[in-house]
């Protein structure tokens, strides 16, 4: 089976969030990231959360120098971005996603 786009398949997306306890930084990312996979995802991804400040190791063993940190693991090749992810436009290219068409041509 080939790979295709987004929307001719059910690909999942594994995005990995890094972030240090419930500061407004990291709650705001939680809430932007949230936001943006409901809105152009439709249910195809997985989000998981690594708080830090309760696995402070994770920081050097995953190369993370600051927070709040958003991995995409899948689709490869992984994407890092860091940030609390409130210029959606700047976080669909990190993530090399395609926003939803909203434009007609």
């Amino acid at each position: 089976m080939s790979k295709s786009n987004r929307s001719d398949s059910a690909e999942k997306w594994h995005l990995r969030l890094y972030v240090a306890g419930k500061t407004p930084r990291s709650l705001a990312a939680q809430d932007n990231l949230k936001a943006i996979c409901d809105k152009h995802l439709q249910g195809c991804y997985t989000i998981e959360l690594v708080d830090l400040l309760k696995n402070p190791r994770l920081a050097k063993e995953h190369q993370i120098v600051a927070i709040p940190t958003l991995i995409r693991k899948l689709p490869e090749p992984l994407r890092k971005i860091v940030g609390d992810l409130s210029d959606t436009e700047r976080t669909l290219v990190g993530l090399q996603l395609e926003p939803v068409a909203s434009t007609t041509e």
